[in-house]
């Protein structure tokens, strides 16, 4: 129920399925609020994951991404033309390549963030303090499951 009594997917959200839609509501929110580079969704989760965890194979970024390897071989050329990444070899094995984020593409990366962090901030502005405090706890208890089960993997 929401916070008039109607059913829905918002405060007080106790089913899985509600979950879901509250997060998916959350998760769109946040991600269209970034601009920075006019980005598309998907052009903007590689470029962040070469962010954060830095050069990868081409077939380790599309994996990871969970795309085919021909897409995100498009996607890397689109980004590479934009110059927010690059192709170098990969001193390890002469025959591979590494995806590397440029600098222009980790100022358009950290920008996408902060737009993020702020379209967040303002929504949790927006709550009560009871719910403020659910989710500053909520929210990093669910990225540690999700990190404890992507290390179990």
């Amino acid at each position: 129920m929401d916070r008039e009594g109607a059913p829905g997917a918002c405060a007080g959200a106790s089913t899985p399925e509600e979950l879901m839609t509250a997060v998916e509501q959350l998760v769109r929110h946040v991600r269209h609020s970034a601009t920075a580079g006019g980005l598309s969704t998907a052009a903007s989760s590689a470029l962040a994951r070469l962010g954060r965890e830095g050069p990868q194979r081409l077939t380790e970024l599309a994996r990871a991404e969970g795309v085919s390897q021909p897409g995100m071989t498009q996607l890397v050329t689109r980004l590479e033309r934009a110059g927010l990444v690059r192709r170098t070899a990969d001193h390890s094995d002469g025959r591979g390549v590494l995806v590397r984020v440029t600098d222009t593409g980790l100022e358009v990366f950290h920008r996408r963030r902060a737009e993020r962090a702020e379209a967040l901030g303002r929504l949790v502005d927006e709550l009560t303090e009871p719910e403020r405090l659910a989710v500053r706890t909520a929210l990093p208890a669910l990225a540690r499951a999700v990190q404890d089960r992507r290390s179990r993997s």
